[in-house]
């Protein structure tokens, strides 16, 4: 008895080592090739580090010639008028060349000059029809005001224009409060001046009245100036050099500041700016001959206007015929959607095997080995209980 259980035991373990059969096998996966990248990989993006032209790690924004502090003329050219402003710059607005410059990222408080951040954020994030009621905080600002009151007379249009004519500090912060309030105006102004790669300018006020901590510099006003007058309703208002302002009872008529509207030929204007600790600052666009120069200046102790002009003349005649000495450099590209990867198909299990599954490409599945081995082990068995008979028959 002994021998017949056995027999069909030492059977199959011989069999299914004769045939290489494990006893318990679990289908593995092969390895997925890498695949081949089709070109660079992209290095991954830090924080608020630049993605174009310079920063503190390669170099001063827009050529390394605008890191200097003293004049920066193109060689070979008559050299730029001079000017009592601790810094300047001239440039072509089609082009984005820089055709000269004076310490041109000096940081300097940039008094109302930096009412063009607050008008480029500014007028995509509020309706120009919206009605806004000013607050007391925003009626009672110091320094210069259109003379707003705390009653619902005004749209955000008349408060933009106000703005940039008359340089309305009461505007800046009726128009801060409409958006959301003071602390998201100027998170949301710093973010633009980041954009724009003006990385001299920190705001702290939406006004430019003086405070620890902010600043700009002549580079940076000439890109904001820039992209301010891509923009139709920004080129619009620093254009205007009249308009009516709603009253209690009426209107009353406001006129621009720029004193260069009324009498340089082709002024397309933006904006002028003056505090005690700031001095004078300004920055304006004129148009000729289908070209667009751009001036600004900053920490001016005197009356610049005719400097500021001169300095126009200069671009003009320069335009095209010198070799720039640095460039105003486009904003950051915004950076590519992520692109959204399907999700796999669910397959949903079946309670009956497919015959693939069965058996796979390659070979019989081990549920036919195993019952191949079964029969050969039923015919050892017999074979060897029929020789046991025989021996016993002879």
């Amino acid at each position: 008895m002994g021998m017949r259980h056995a027999a069909p035991a030492g059977a199959l373990i011989a069999a299914t080592a004769l045939l290489g059969v494990p006893a318990h096998a679990e289908a593995v996966p092969p390895a997925t090739p890498a695949r081949a990248s089709s070109g660079p990989v992209a290095p991954a993006r830090t924080g608020d580090a630049p993605v174009t032209a310079a920063g503190t790690e390669n170099g001063p924004v827009g050529g390394a010639d605008l890191g200097r502090h003293g004049v920066i003329a193109p060689l070979g050219a008559k050299a730029p008028p001079k000017t009592a402003a601790r810094s300047y710059v001239i440039a072509d607005a089609d082009t984005g060349e820089v055709l000269a410059a004076k310490d041109p990222h000096g940081r300097f408080l940039p008094a109302s000059t930096l009412k063009t951040l607050t008008a480029l954020t500014l007028i995509p994030k509020i309706d120009k029809k919206l009605k806004i009621r000013p607050s007391r905080n925003a009626v009672n600002q110091e320094g210069s005001a259109v003379g707003l009151v705390t009653k619902p007379l005004y749209t955000a249009e008349d408060l933009f224009k106000a703005l940039m004519l008359v340089s309305g500090n009461d505007c800046a912060m009726a128009l801060a409060e409409a958006n959301g309030g003071l602390d998201k105006t100027l998170r949301e102004m710093n973010a633009e001046a980041k954009r724009l790669q003006a990385y001299d300018t920190v705001a702290k006020t939406p006004s430019g009245l003086d405070k620890p901590g902010q600043s700009s510099s002549a580079y940076d006003l000439a890109l904001i100036a820039r992209a301010g007058l891509a923009d139709r309703d920004f080129r619009r208002y620093v254009s205007l050099k009249t308009d009516k302002f709603p009253a209690p009872k009426g209107y009353y008529e406001i006129g621009n500041h720029n004193r260069l509207l009324w009498r340089y030929p082709g002024m397309i204007g933006v904006k002028n700016g003056w505090t005690t600790k700031a001095l004078g600052s300004f920055v304006g666009a004129a148009r000729r001959d289908g070209h667009t120069i751009i001036v600004s200046i900053m920490r001016h102790d005197g009356y610049f206007w005719d400097e500021v002009a001169e300095l126009l003349d200069w671009g003009f005649s320069a335009r095209g015929r010198v070799t720039p000495v640095g460039r105003l450099v486009d904003p950051v590209p915004e950076a590519a959607p992520t692109p959204v990867v399907p999700a796999a198909p669910q397959v949903r299990a079946s309670a009956t095997p497919s015959a693939a599954a069965r058996e796979p490409a390659g070979g019989p599945s081990p549920v036919v080995w195993y019952a191949l081995g079964a029969v050969l082990l039923g015919g050892t068995t017999w074979l060897v209980y029929g020789l046991r008979r025989r021996r016993r028959a002879d």
